[in-house]
């Protein structure tokens, strides 16, 4: 059993806390039993409180509030392929993890995948993934760029002011919705290059996550099957 703050495998965990250090070993941790048991894949490393490593120096590592019993620690390679569904939540510049993770958890629900711009919050983050609900494992993620190459559907926009009534555009097939951070909203670049914006009742007091979930929302109504 681990009794030293610096085991080699503790120091990882705590590495993993930082973006640099996830992009650079391609390693993510997932803390909590609910978390561990959503994932797909087998872990890098699993730590288990009273069994692996004292209790207290988990908790010791951990960024959750409450001291997680488990942390497992697994690839970024085995998460799902990036690959288009019939929907795709598009996010540019979303920097708050926990509206990532709701969004993935959102795309889940709905069976659609997320594309991450430049600027958007890592989705393996610890706030991230525990906002996921264990989603990460399900849904697809890709980049715009991976999204641009890969289909044809059409980009809608989703703004606070002018746009369509969301209810009024027909959302049939295959659709990207674009949407950006909730103080600059898309960049002028993106918002120029969509097909429609539509807009949300009361979307200026909504945040982004909210808006996300009512656009799949509607689009599932529009394609009931």
């Amino acid at each position: 059993m681990i009794t030293s703050p610096d085991n080699d495998r503790l120091r990882v965990v705590r590495k993993l806390h930082e973006r640099r250090w996830r992009d650079k070993l391609g390693l993510f941790v997932c803390e909590g039993e609910d978390l561990v048991a959503a994932a797909t894949a087998d872990p890098v490393d699993l730590l288990v409180a009273g069994e692996d490593v004292d209790a207290k120096l988990l908790a010791a590592v951990s960024s959750a509030a409450h001291p997680p019993r488990v942390i497992g620690v697994y690839r970024r390679d085995d998460l799902p392929a990036p690959a288009p569904r019939a929907a795709v939540l598009e996010l540019w510049h979303v920097a708050d993890p926990g509206n990532v993770g709701t969004l993935i958890r959102t795309a889940d629900a709905f069976g659609a995948a997320v594309a991450l711009s430049a600027g958007c919050a890592d989705p393996t983050a610890p706030k991230a993934l525990r906002a996921s609900a264990g989603a990460i494992w399900r849904v697809p993620l890709l980049t715009t760029e991976e999204v641009a190459r890969a289909t044809a559907a059409r980009r809608i926009g989703l703004v606070a002011a002018g746009g369509v009534p969301i209810a009024e555009l027909d959302l049939r097939g295959e659709v990207v919705f674009c949407l950006g951070a909730e103080r600059d909203g898309l960049p002028a670049s993106v918002a120029r290059e969509v097909d429609a914006t539509i807009r949300l009742r009361g979307g200026e007091s909504l945040n982004v996550a909210a808006a996300g979930a009512i656009a799949l929302y509607e689009w599932a109504r529009q394609n009931p099957d």
